[in-house]
């Protein structure tokens, strides 16, 4: 492969600013992704996922097809804000790539079709191969993960892109995902003059994040973060209103349903005598675990990664993706087959370069094998 000419293309998709919310940006890099996979003959369309979020991206070799042999996904977002590429846009040292979602996961995209642009003729002919680019994932692929999910249940199998993680593992579980924000309303007094007159939000909500944390099971992996609270108007003003903002991570799905029932209960009852709360779940992915068939899979991949000389190891990864959508579906699903990397959602993102063609090798050798 011409390296030199991936980084280059690599480049133009690290430098546009395209968080989630930015969604000029996220369909600048929707089109970028359409035209290349244009040129090497592959049939395209962009798919519109309502208002809120940018364009997705198919792309199959067989337009006609039913069922799908594979199906590759990646993503198109980040979570940087815009502005973030003129601060630190897409440098290189002698080992490493750098910039906003270099490894997560401009890289992984790329890979897919360099991958597929390097198949045997034989093989894209035999197979039937579709992709999936969508725009959201780093806000839980709430407005993609349905489409994303009726092409999986038409594959044989699913392959995510992410990166690799930075020792080269490959990811055979996520931990699920779920997101809440709570509503604390309560009554508004002068702090000075009639405090017994109000009922503070804020203490309702101070109440609330010990009631949460006790719903932590480390034996089982399962925890909760209050990670964002908001409230009150002024020092002097007992606080009417709060929002806390929730995120909670599982391994097992009965423990997300577990976690779930406590949460309504809890707030239903309430966290203080005065103050009401409402609780709203605004994302959410089912646990990823590898049952028979990943299992099946996994062993391809390790033939595959025998024959191209490459070392697979595996790993279980508190992260969500979109695996853990398609593998809550039944559908064997692996993820991490992108180049690695690390830093993921922060200012030392980095791509390890010389883990890139090996990583294309590998993908096409188990596409190939399929």
């Amino acid at each position: 492969m011409n390296l030199d000419h991936y980084i280059e293309e690599l480049k133009t998709l690290v430098n546009v600013d395209c968080g989630t919310q930015t969604i000029a940006g996220v369909a600048t890099v929707a089109g970028l992704m359409q035209a290349l996979w244009q040129r090497e003959g592959w049939h395209t369309e962009q798919v519109d996922l309502g208002d809120k979020v940018g364009p997705g991206v198919f792309v199959c070799n067989k337009p006609q097809a039913v069922q799908f042999d594979v199906l590759l996904v990646g993503h198109l977002d980040t979570v940087f804000a815009p502005g973030t590429v003129a601060e630190r846009p897409m440098t290189q040292d002698d080992t490493r790539l750098y910039g906003p979602g270099v490894s997560d996961m401009k890289s992984g995209l790329l890979n897919i079709l360099w991958a597929m642009r390097e198949l045997d003729a034989a093989d894209k002919s035999r197979l039937s191969i579709a992709v999936a680019m969508n725009p959201d994932e780093e806000t839980g692929s709430v407005y993609s993960h349905e489409w994303i999910g009726e092409l999986a249940k038409r594959a044989r199998c699913v392959l995510v892109c992410e990166a690799a993680r930075a020792d080269g593992s490959l990811v055979k579980a996520r931990k699920g995902m779920a997101g809440y924000h709570l509503t604390f309303s309560g009554v508004a007094a002068h702090a000075g003059n009639d405090p017994e007159k109000g009922r503070s939000a804020i203490a309702a909500l101070a109440n609330s994040v010990i009631a949460i944390n006790a719903l932590t099971d480390w034996d089982r992996g399962t925890t909760l973060n209050v990670g964002v609270i908001k409230g009150g108007s002024a020092a002097n003003v007992v606080a009417d209103c709060a929002v806390a903002e929730l995120d909670v991570r599982f391994w097992e799905n009965d423990e997300d349903d577990r976690v779930d029932r406590a949460l309504r209960e809890l707030c239903e009852k309430g966290f203080l005598e005065g103050v009401t709360t409402s609780i709203a779940r605004v994302n959410h992915k089912p646990a990823m675990a590898a049952g028979e068939a990943t299992q099946a899979l996994m062993q391809q991949v390790e033939a595959a990664g025998k024959a191209e000389g490459i070392a697979i190891t595996w790993q279980a990864v508190g992260g969500g993706s979109d695996a853990n959508h398609t593998a809550a579906l039944g559908i064997p699903t692996l993820d991490g087959l992108g180049p690695i990397g690390a830093g993921f959602h922060s200012p030392a993102e980095w791509l390890d370069i010389a883990s890139i063609e090996p990583r294309i090798r590998l993908l096409k050798r188990v596409v190939s094998m399929l």
